[in-house]
């Protein structure tokens, strides 16, 4: 999901570790819907500054019904396009949200979740806006696993995730992958009970799932479609949208 001048290299990697993950997988966890199964489901999209100013009215018209906005990355980085793509977003009439691109190895996950709430993570019960989302997955900068162990990352995640229930309420959802969550985790189950997974995978189904989930909340099948930034369906009809709106 982040957009950066590696973009290209990080997505190829995914795609092929992905496609791994399902076959290495296989059994272990259950098998969410293909897309096929998915297509009568809400489908979004998410978008950063690689956009740029959204055409919403077009997004909307090629059938998003909800969309995540980039806010911040670690706490020194925000989107310039924020407030086009999370406000024009909700004036289009879309279930909106905004998430975070986390740096693991820069500081503690509770001083990233304060800066993602102080710069448009935040919630409010509006029937409108998403909790905020978590992005944790391949580092775009360095060691895959950010240089912690697999129970730091566990820590670290539990940090971020507290700290923004604490400031909003609400458990914020976690966007990765299969093969990034077993590698640097050790396929912790500690946040399914709490925290909506969305899914990221582009080989036409969402696939195995990370340790602990029963089912995803998000897929993201795709990088680009006829709707702004990445392609993504929402796992139940449009009232469950609603319903992770309003908490």
């Amino acid at each position: 999901m982040v957009k950066i001048s590696s973009h290209s290299a990080l997505r190829t990697r995914r795609r092929a570790l992905t496609a791994l993950a399902i076959g290495a997988l296989a059994g272990t966890a259950a098998l969410a819907p293909s897309m096929a199964q998915a297509t009568t489901y809400p489908h979004g999209d998410d978008v950063s500054s690689h956009q740029g100013n959204v055409n919403w009215s077009a997004t909307k018209a090629a059938g998003a019904q909800f969309s995540y906005s980039k806010a911040t990355e670690g706490t020194y980085y925000t989107n310039p396009y924020f407030a086009q793509q999370y406000n024009g977003a909700y004036n289009a009439g879309l279930i909106r949200g905004a998430y975070t691109f986390a740096i693991p190895n820069g500081s503690t996950g509770a001083a990233q979740a304060d800066y993602f709430v102080a710069h448009g993570g935040g919630w409010s019960k509006d029937g409108k806006t998403l909790p905020g989302a978590l992005d944790i997955e391949y580092n775009p900068y360095g060691a895959e696993c950010y240089g912690l162990s697999q129970s730091a990352m566990v820590s670290w995640v539990s940090s971020f995730v507290n700290e923004y229930h604490a400031k909003t309420s609400r458990w914020a959802v976690i966007y990765t992958t299969t093969d990034w969550w077993s590698t640097c985790t050790g396929d912790s189950g500690a946040f399914a009970n709490n925290d909506p997974l969305w899914i990221a995978n582009y080989n036409g189904s969402a696939g195995t799932l990370p340790a602990g989930w029963g089912f995803y909340t998000i897929w993201q099948y795709a990088d680009s479609g006829s709707m702004a930034g990445d392609q993504d369906v929402f796992n139940g009809d449009y009232s469950r949208v609603q319903a992770l709106a309003n908490g």
